[in-house]
């Protein structure tokens, strides 16, 4: 009888076990969002080799990602101010790899573009220099599978060179199914040269089947470095904007003030949406943040059929801040002019 019930206690306790590690470690198909930190862009910018010691700080805000397991889900579910979404929506499908590689990508773009965007506006000389077409995607079908990967630079196809990823697309398209191409690229900062065939796309346009994007780099006698090592997506681009400004033309709109704000930048100055603006909020007013600007684009009519909640990035993050009850001022913008007019009137 001891022994039977011995035997019964000590299969409660490893069931007991087995369920904590489940609970603790089992990888489900959900990432859970929730408040990064606001971060100051002098500690990982330098212009021109100098320190900005003016007061007040230009920060860029994160948002904390996170692979759910069973346990981090019940926390999610019970803590105010998280997301839960599944990973199709969070990685778009990519391994977690790819998935970096690609935000890393998109972060270099966004650090080029707030350069290039702070130049111009400063007057200086500065122009995007094109490197050749990145590549965002190879389709199954495509004869580059597994020679093509994501991060890989295309910088030629038969020998031929662009000025653009148009360029590239409307030479390929006009090639015929079958014929076999040959394209030049850098992998892992390597040139390379590999051969395929033209397949039909999904459009019905010819092609090679891979995702793409210009590859673009700041060329400019100013000296601008960044160190952002482990953080990725494209949406500081407005923040860096501002503070290579302020650093470029000795001009302190910060004002000894604290300003955080999210979103994209393109070339010609407009600023994009981003995701998360909600949880970006509860992530500057813990900063002690007295601004936050945030994109504030009409949402398409496309996105309404898909989505019929969907919302612009302001009205999220004015409805965030009013759940906080912050004194932080949250501030719409569509352009990075409209930011600066904002801190030289207030």
């Amino acid at each position: 009888m001891k022994k039977k019930r011995s035997l019964v206690k000590w299969l409660i306790f490893v069931s007991v076990f087995v369920l904590l590690l489940l609970a603790l470690f089992l990888p489900l198909p959900y990432y859970i969002e929730m408040p990064g930190g606001a971060y100051d862009i002098r500690s990982v910018l330098t212009v021109d080799k100098k320190t900005d010691k003016e007061k007040g700080s230009y920060n860029f805000v994160a948002v904390s990602l996170v692979k759910a397991t069973p346990i981090k889900l019940l926390y999610a579910w019970l803590t105010p101010f998280t997301d839960i979404q599944s990973e199709q929506a969070t990685t778009g499908g990519y391994s977690d790899s790819d998935y970096m590689r690609i935000n890393q990508f998109y972060m270099e773009t966004s650090q080029n573009s707030a350069i290039y965007e702070a130049l111009n506006l400063a007057g200086k000389k500065v122009s995007l220099d094109y490197m050749g077409v990145y590549v965002l995607d190879v389709a199954k079908n495509s004869t580059f599978k597994g020679i093509l990967n994501i991060a890989d630079t295309v910088t030629g196809v038969n020998g031929k060179t662009f000025k653009s990823s148009k360029e590239l697309i409307n030479y390929v398209s006009h090639l015929s199914i079958g014929d076999k191409v040959t394209v030049q690229f850098e992998s892992n900062n390597k040139k390379q040269e590999k051969s395929g065939k033209v397949i039909k796309l999904k459009n019905g346009k010819n092609g090679i089947g891979i995702g793409l994007t210009d590859h673009t780099k700041v060329n400019s006698p100013i000296s601008v470095k960044f160190s952002t090592e482990g953080v990725g997506g494209p949406s500081a681009g407005l923040m860096f904007t501002l503070d290579i400004l302020d650093q470029i033309n000795n001009e302190d709109l910060r004002k000894g003030r604290n300003i955080a704000g999210t979103g994209t930048i393109d070339q010609d100055g407009k600023v994009g949406d981003i995701g998360g603006a909600g949880l970006k909020v509860v992530a500057a007013a813990k900063e002690g943040a007295s601004i936050f600007f945030v994109p504030n684009n009409p949402v398409s009519k496309e996105m309404k059929k898909i989505d019929p909640s969907a919302q612009t990035n302001y009205s999220e993050a004015k409805a965030e801040a009013k759940k906080l009850k912050t004194k932080m001022k949250i501030v719409p913008v569509t352009t990075v002019q409209e930011a600066i007019n904002y801190l030289k009137t207030h």
